[in-house]
């Protein structure tokens, strides 16, 4: 039989989480109404400004004209008072000189008739009446200047507001993913052809993800925002592929608003990517997320003043510190001990048993020794990197003499090359090549041609001198192009 308090009580629990999911709603129908204020009066004063602006172009517009039309009359207007003038000056000649031949003709005297008609005949003759000419200098017609404003006038009429934009569709095929860089390509509907005229940008969002599809709800990385994107496509550049894939999303912006996102896709964005396994340097490398720096203390200063700190403390005590002291993390490299003696070695965390890897390592080349390449995990504690069949590296060399060499099974050949700033390393397992690179040049250094048997690790060395790795990188195309082409060379043989 049913226990009515215990029905009772999950009836009190049911309405208790009704009530809560009400007074919630609520909540959000009240943030709603003072959104829909501001969101309101907002769009409002958007509105007034933007014929504001009309107003004043069209003020400006007409100021321009009448501008126009007012040094257009000016223009004329000189032009045929001028011809007046001159054609009144010339009619008050030619009236003086016909009144003069008038004169002459009723004169009785012969001698003096005579000489005034030649002398009225030069004068006509040069009359400024017979150098005018007789068609106006400008016209009385102002009808070019006119304007008509029907067409802007129903488009003003026609004016709505502005539609939202349609959803983007990123199309995946175009998309491509190569030398830590990623191209997005993506269009418009066609139904939004007309929306798309007034497309002012869009703004491309995206986030690393190790999930493979549409995007979880939650993520562990925050999506990154690309703005003022003025094309339908885009490419991200000098990214480091610290996760397997990268989701993207694209939406459209007018002026006003934002459209919806597109369906989020996911790129794969595949590259080789490890830590340095702290737990196998030597005691004289202080190692630091992927930096490496010479410590001739080997952190014995460190480890004293740990030592005094925890020995003025009241709870230390040998017996106290033997019980609980915690277990040490279980190494890279199995339960072995960390490099010693001369090998100033540390080793990356990560195996490689497959594929094609690239990384690259910036060294300091004023380092006493440095070396960097791949090892086997059976990589004894003593030996030291290209003295043994289990390593093979690139080694400079500026102790006692200045040498740049490719070492293996303690055999070494000179490297008659410029010493990079920083080197690039692949490796293919399947195939067995090991190539370094100068990094910036992507020039080819040497090549190692061998069949590993076991997984290798990337693995360094350095004395009295430091180095960072960069990881998360894939190979670069140029590289894969060399590798291809040097695929039957024998210029850079193997040493084994």
């Amino acid at each position: 039989m049913a226990d009515p308090k215990e029905d009772l009580h999950k009836m009190i629990s049911t309405l208790a989480l009704k009530n809560e999911e009400i007074q919630n709603f609520v909540c959000s129908l009240k943030q709603t109404l003072q959104n829909l204020e501001v969101n309101s009066s907002r769009v409002q004063e958007d509105l007034e400004k933007e014929f504001s602006s009309l107003y004043s172009v069209l003020d400006e517009l007409k100021d321009n004209m009448v501008t126009r039309i007012k040094q257009e009359r000016a223009s004329r207007t000189y032009e045929v008072q001028s011809q007046l003038s001159a054609c009144t000056k010339a009619l008050e000649s030619s009236e003086e000189l016909l009144e003069l031949a008038n004169q002459t003709l009723c004169s009785s005297e012969m001698d003096g008739f005579n000489k005034a008609a030649k002398e009225i005949k030069d004068s006509v003759t040069m009359a400024p009446a017979f150098r005018l000419s007789l068609k106006a200098r400008a016209s009385d017609s102002m009808s070019h200047l006119m304007v008509d404003f029907g067409p802007e006038r129903e488009m003003l009429l026609a004016l709505k507001f502005l539609p939202v934009p349609g959803t983007p569709e990123i199309i995946v095929p175009d998309c491509s993913v190569c030398d830590n860089s990623v191209h997005v390509v993506w269009t418009m509907p066609e139904s939004d052809a007309k929306i798309d005229s007034k497309i002012d940008h869009y703004v491309l969002e995206y986030r690393r993800t190790n999930q493979q599809g549409p995007p979880r709800a939650r993520e562990e990385h925050p999506w990154m925002v690309v703005e003022g994107i003025r094309e339908t496509e885009h490419t991200l550049t000098g990214l480091r592929f610290d996760t397997r894939f990268m989701t993207f999303r694209v939406r459209a912006c007018n002026k006003a608003v934002a459209g919806e996102f597109s369906e989020a896709i996911t790129l794969e964005t595949s590259a080789f990517l490890f830590r340095l396994d702290a737990s196998s340097a030597h005691q004289n490398l202080r190692v630091e997320d992927l930096s490496v720096e010479w410590d001739a203390t080997g952190g014995k200063l460190q480890d004293i003043r740990k030592e005094k700190a925890r020995s003025g403390s009241p709870m230390h005590s040998p017996a106290r510190n033997a019980m609980s002291s915690p277990k040490r993390a279980p190494a890279a490299r199995g339960s072995r001990d960390r490099f010693t003696a001369e090998s100033y070695t540390v080793l990356g965390d990560t195996v490689i048993d497959g594929g094609q890897q690239y990384w690259e390592v910036r060294f300091d080349r004023e380092s006493k020794a440095f070396a960097a390449g791949v090892a086997l995990r059976t990589l004894g504690r003593f030996e030291q990197l290209g003295k043994n069949s289990a390593s093979w590296c690139l080694h400079l060399n500026n102790w006692l003499q200045v040498s740049f060499t490719a070492k293996h099974n303690n055999k070494a050949r000179t490297l008659e090359v410029p010493v990079p700033d920083r080197l690039g390393v692949y490796c293919n397992y399947e195939e067995g090549l090991l190539s370094f690179y100068n990094a910036k040049t992507k020039q080819l250094i040497h090549t190692f041609r061998t069949k590993f048997t076991q997984p290798v690790v990337p693995a360094f060395m350095v004395w009295n001198g430091s180095f960072s790795v960069q990881t998360g990188l894939q190979v670069p195309s140029v590289v894969h192009s060399l590798q291809k082409r040097n695929s039957t060379s024998s210029s850079n043989a193997s040493l084994s």
